[in-house]
Order: C-alpha cells, then sequence, then structure tokens
C-alpha cells in the first residue's frame, strides 16, 4: 500500500491554489468560525503534519456541512479531490465532526477509487458515533473480503460496534480475526477486546485477555476494574485495584471514578471514605468528574454532611454537582434543603426539574410536586420525560385529582405513542385506581400486552380497596396461573381484599399459604390485615390472640384496626388495651384519643372519658382540626375548620350561608307540601 500521507512529503504541492480567492473564502467563513471553541476540532485526529495548502488549511476550521460543500467545490476544480489526502479531510469531517452528514461520507468513500486503511477506519468510527454500529461492522466484513489492509484501529473500532449492538458471538468472530492477523499482542488490541467482552457482559473472557496480557497500561486495568464495578462485583473492583497498586502502572482518575461508581451503587461508605482517603493521599488530581464521582458517592451512601463539605469546597460546580446533592436531599426527606439548592441553580436541566418533583412526590406533598411540574413545563418549556411523568401521576393519584391526572395521561403520556414503557402504563393504571376510575384503570390493565409483578399488584390492590373482594382474588389467581410469582405486596392486596369481603377462611388459607406455598415470610402489614379481617366479622378475641403472639412489634395499623373494631362492637374493655398499645406507639396521636373517648362515651363509661380527656390536656395534644381540599382549573385550595386565610373567605362564607339557609327553607317548605 501507497504511504497514507505520501502528497505530504512535499507540502507546497498543495500551494498553487489561488491564495486571494482561498482568503476570501476564509473571511466569508470567519463568522461562523469564531463562536467556536479554540483548540483542534474533535474530528481532527492529526498530529504533528504541516498543512501549507490554503483550502486545506480552511478545512481545518469547518464547522457546517454548508462550508464543506464550498470547500469540496474548490477542492473538486482544482483536481486536489482525485488525491488520497484531501479527500480523507473531507471524510473525516463528514463522518466524525458534530457538524457533519455520515451519509454525505459514505458518498465521498464510494467516489473513493482505492480507499487506503485510513477511509475505512473512518467510515466504521463514523457510523458508530452516528449509532449505526451495524453499519459500521459491515464496513469492517467488506475490508476483509476486499482484502483491505488492516491496522490496529480496524479491529478497536469494530470491536465498539460489536460492543455498541451486544452482539457476543460477533465480538468472539473479530477476536478469531486479530488472532489469525497477528495483532492479538497488540496492546491497544487488547484492551479494545478486553473492552468489548466487558460491554457483552463476558466477564470471564475479559479476565482471561486482562491476565494473558504481557503488558498492561493504565487503561488495562481500569477497563477490566470498571468491568467489575458496572457488573455490582465490587470485591473483585477491589481485589484488582489493590493487585494494580502493587504493579508499576498508577491508577487515574478514571479508575478511582469507575470504584466510587461501584461503591454508590453498593451502598459501601466504608470502602468509598477509603477510596476518597487514597485520592487525597496519592495527591491524585481532582478532576470536576472526579469530584463529582465522590459527592455522588456520599450522597448515595447516606453521607449528606460530607457531600455537602465536598460541594461546598468545589472551586467549580456544574449541573451534576448541583442535582446530586439536591437529589441526596429530597431522598433523605429534607426537602428544604433540597428546594434551597434548587431556587440556588444557575443552570438546571430536566434531571435537576425531575429530582425535585420526585422529592415532593416521594415524601407526600403532591401540591407541591404538581405545582413545580406545571411550572417546567409552561413557564420553563421543557418536555417532560417518562421519570417526571411517573411523578406527577404518582402526585395526581396522592390527591385523588382525577382531572389533572386525565390531562397528564391526554396531553403527555399519550404523545408519547407506542413508546410507553410498562412503568409508565403502570403508572397511569396506579393513577386511575386511587382516583377511583377504577373501570379505566381495569381496562387499561386488560389492554396490556406486557405485565410485569407492578401491574397484577395494583391491580389486585385497586379492586381491594374499592371493595371488589372477588375480583381481586380471582385476578390474584390469574395471576398466579401465569407464572409469577407473588410478593409481600401482592399478599397485602390479597388479604386486604378478604378483609374487605369478609372472607374469613379464604383469608386465613392465603395468610398460611405466604410462606408455606411462596416463601413470603409475614409482615407487621400481613398481621394487621389479619387483624382487620378477624376484628370486622366481630372475632375480637381471636384478633387479639394473634396480634398478642406476633413474632414482632405489632404496627400502629394492626392495634387501629383492632380499636375501630371494638367501637364498631362496643367492646370497650379490649377498646382500652388497644387504646393503650396505640398511645404508647404514637403519644401525639390526637386521633387515638378521640376514638377512645367515643368509645368509652358509647359504652357510659364517663370516668374513662374524663381520664382520657386529662390525658390529652397534660400531654398537650390538640385535636387536629379538620380538612378539605377541592381543585379549580388546575389549582388546588385548602380548607381548615373555621378557616379566613383564603383570599376570598368572605364571598365563601356568604355563598355556603346562602345554602344553608336555602336548605333551612326547603326543609321547612316540605311538611306543608306534604300536607
Amino acid at each position: 500500500m501507497k504511504p497514507f500521507f505520501s502528497s505530504f512529503q512535499n507540502p507546497s504541492h498543495f500551494s498553487f491554489f489561488p491564495l486571494n480567492l482561498a482568503l476570501n473564502i476564509l473571511h466569508s467563513f470567519r463568522p461562523l468560525s469564531t463562536s467556536s471553541s479554540p483548540g483542534k476540532p474533535k474530528w481532527n485526529s492529526l498530529s504533528n503534519v504541516f498543512i501549507s495548502n490554503p483550502t486545506l488549511l480552511i478545512l481545518q476550521s469547518c464547522s457546517s456541512m454548508f462550508q464543506l460543500k464550498q470547500i469540496q467545490a474548490h477542492i473538486t476544480c482544482t483536481g486536489l479531490m482525485n488525491q488520497i489526502f484531501p479527500a480523507s479531510r473531507l471524510l473525516a469531517f463528514c463522518a466524525l465532526s458534530d457538524s457533519g452528514d455520515i451519509h454525505y461520507a459514505h458518498l465521498i468513500f464510494d467516489q473513493t477509487e482505492l480507499p487506503n486503511c485510513f477511509f475505512w477506519n473512518t467510515m466504521i468510527k463514523g457510523y458508530c458515533k452516528a449509532n449505526h454500529p451495524s453499519m459500521g461492522f459491515s464496513f469492517f466484513r467488506q475490508m476483509i473480503r476486499n482484502r483491505a489492509e488492516f491496522d490496529s484501529g480496524s479491529f478497536v473500532f469494530a470491536l465498539k460496534a460489536c460492543g455498541q449492538f451486544a452482539e457476543k458471538i460477533v465480538g468472539m468472530a473479530v477476536h478469531s480475526v486479530i488472532w489469525k492477523r497477528g495483532f492479538d499482542s497488540d496492546l491497544f488490541v487488547q484492551n479494545g477486546l478486553i473492552q468489548n467482552y466487558v460491554e457483552t457482559g463476558c466477564l470471564g473472557f475479559a479476565r482471561q485477555m486482562f491476565d494473558e496480557s504481557s503488558v498492561k497500561d493504565v487503561v488495562t486495568w481500569t477497563t477490566m476494574i470498571n468491568g467489575y464495578a458496572r457488573n455490582n462485583w465490587l470485591d473483585e473492583a477491589i481485589a484488582l485495584f489493590n493487585s494494580m497498586l502493587s504493579s508499576d502502572v498508577k491508577p487515574n482518575e478514571v479508575t478511582m471514578i469507575a470504584l466510587l461508581s461501584a461503591c454508590s451503587q453498593k451502598g459501601d461508605s466504608e470502602m468509598g471514605k477509603t477510596l476518597h482517603e487514597h485520592i487525597r493521599r496519592k495527591d491524585i488530581t481532582c478532576s470536576l468528574n472526579l469530584l463529582n464521582a465522590m459527592l455522588d458517592m456520599y450522597v448515595k451512601c447516606g453521607c449528606l454532611t460530607t457531600a455537602r463539605e465536598i460541594f461546598n469546597n468545589m472551586e467549580r460546580r456544574d449541573v451534576f454537582s448541583w442535582t446530586s446533592l439536591l437529589n441526596g436531599y429530597a431522598k433523605n426527606g429534607d426537602l428544604g434543603s433540597a428546594r434551597k439548592l434548587f431556587d440556588e441553580m444557575p443552570e438546571r436541566n430536566i434531571v435537576s426539574w425531575n429530582a425535585m418533583i420526585a422529592g415532593y412526590s416521594q415524601n407526600s406533598q403532591p401540591m407541591e410536586a404538581l405545582e413545580l411540574f406545571h411550572n417546567m413545563v409552561d413557564v420553563v418549556g421543557l418536555v417532560p420525560t417518562e421519570d417526571t411523568l411517573v411523578c406527577v401521576l404518582s402526585a395526581s393519584g396522592q390527591l385523588g385529582c382525577l382531572e389533572m391526572g386525565q390531562e397528564i395521561h391526554c396531553n403527555h403520556v399519550n404523545k408519547i405513542g407506542i413508546q410507553v414503557s410498562l412503568i409508565l402504563k403502570n403508572a397511569v393504571m396506579d393513577m386511575y385506581a386511587k382516583c377511583g376510575s377504577i373501570d379505566a384503570a381495569a381496562k387499561l390493565f386488560h389492554s396490556m400486552p406486557e405485565k410485569n409483578l407492578v401491574s397484577w399488584n395494583s391491580m389486585i390492590s385497586a379492586y381491594a380497596s374499592y371493595g371488589h373482594a372477588k375480583k381481586a382474588l380471582t385476578l390474584f389467581d390469574q395471576m398466579i396461573g401465569s407464572g409469577l410469582k407473588p410478593d409481600h405486596i401482592t399478599f397485602i392486596g390479597v388479604l386486604s381484599a378478604c378483609s374487605y369481603g369478609g372472607f374469613v377462611s379464604e383469608g386465613q388459607a392465603h395468610f398460611e399459604s405466604m410462606e408455606n406455598c411462596f416463601g413470603v415470610e409475614p409482615k407487621r402489614e400481613h398481621y394487621a390485615c389479619m387483624v382487620d379481617l378477624l376484628s370486622r366479622v366481630g372475632l375480637l378475641k381471636e384478633a387479639y390472640e394473634l396480634i398478642s403472639r406476633m413474632p414482632m412489634e405489632a404496627s400502629e395499623g394492626g392495634w387501629g384496626a383492632l380499636l375501630d373494631a371494638c367501637r364498631k362492637h362496643g367492646n370497650v374493655e379490649m377498646a382500652k388495651l388497644a387504646g393503650e398499645k396505640l398511645l404508647e406507639l404514637d403519644p401525639e396521636d390526637s386521633g387515638i384519643y378521640s376514638l377512645l373517648a367515643n368509645i368509652c362515651a358509647d359504652g357510659k363509661k364517663w370516668k374513662d372519658v374524663r381520664m382520657v380527656r386529662r390525658m390529652m390536656r397534660e400531654r398537650g395534644v390538640k385535636k387536629v382540626p379538620g380538612h378539605s381540599l377541592i381543585e379549580i382549573e388546575g389549582k388546588f385550595h385548602e380548607f381548615l375548620v373555621a378557616d379566613t386565610s383564603h383570599t376570598r373567605s368572605s364571598e365563601i362564607y356568604r355563598v355556603v350561608n346562602e345554602l344553608l339557609l336555602l336548605s333551612s327553607l326547603i326543609i321547612d317548605f316540605e311538611p306543608l307540601e306534604n300536607d
């Protein structure tokens, strides 16, 4: 093969193009290129090559396909297009530049009579960059068929294409060609093979390649460590890191980022602290990426104080830094600190908005979640992602706001089309169920071609919550028949259905089958369901015995179910026992005192009534006032008893008084009409 840069042996060969015309073209491009960042463009991989031809110099600063086609026209007119180097520069821009066009690169390649190795490699790499790895790999196959000359880059780019479409067998076939062509000892190729086996999940082959490599650089070690870390094999990653420390290769920031990410996934703060100390002791340069990885590790391990210290000491922060800490506060329930960070952020992306919306939704502040969502969509103009929609649908369900949920479903979810994920479909179904539209939830459930355990659990729980006990139990049988194994959430729905339906024998049978048939150990919630089931049908003694012999301390739900049943069946003595247990668990809950006092009053136990009220006074417990919530034109209005804080309270009370007066007149008038 002739030398790739053969025409560069005489750079002046390219200088016959009229200089004044070249300068005019360069001047016309200047407004487009001045805003570009300084330094060599990503597509331009040349180093230590002197270019004197004015047209090719202009190509170095090309920033659009429009400019490139103008340059190509001049190159074609002057005959330079027939030479390999000018054509290769055009091809490189089209295939590798962010402003390029891989299809135009393909046209240039097809018009090249004898493409050399650089041409082939550029097309493989370009199609990988354009997320068309199968097309890139097809060029590699053509290289083999055409008996083209290979270099190490040919195999590395081909392996990258294999990794992108995750074909293990194809990667192994490339490995075979590498061995036949004698590139198996090339370190660059070896690193590419390890990376390919890591990306396709063949960690055993990757480790074999690693162990067989006679020479290892920092990329070799880091690729293998990252492979273990990405697959949550933290112990193996740490063991390999320790071996690396005893070798003559020093870890770099990429190595440390991989290990910190593994600690984040596992929630191993102790190992994370050890890595942090190693970075400090070895004085490893802390780039923004490394600091972000460290910050994220502490956030995900729940060490928010240390995370905040790192954040405060960062000389430079990006949107990831802010969002990571914000997300930590939100998930920890510290919504005040999260919102303060959110408001102070110099730049927000969709992930930042999602983190704040999710924080509100997951911490039972649905109104704030929906308000922020409307601000994000209507004011900022961001397009919600699947994560956004899942959170706001959950918020709508918490509020029981069907109109809002329907609007999100119609205006956002439906626009996604057939690509709606199962997670999002489950969220829509759950929203309809919690908003009381059980028929809409069921229709969506039965229309889903694919269902997972969450789908079945949501529908079973929905039927149980709205008193459709038989439908819930029938659905459970269908789920078992489909081959899915129930979990503890499934049985909460099943036992709740038995409780609402009064199916004592069925409930006891399902409760016993949990551990015996499905290996699901009953938790407090399941015992609470059984206590509720027995209490509802008047088996208070059996309920009390069950709650007393539980293998763990009973929850408020269990004792609360018993207390409520005591009110229904008029059992004052057992109510006092249940109330005493509840007050031990939550002495600040005014509802317990009120319910217990009412039960004693119904039983004419006035002494006990006085005692309960005295306990409230002594403990400073005040009854929580009743409140109501209404949505008007997308805005929520909350009212307390005797509330006058609303801006239109005087108007509201005037209308209420008119309605009361009207209702009293109707009541007074009805007997006269009947007479």
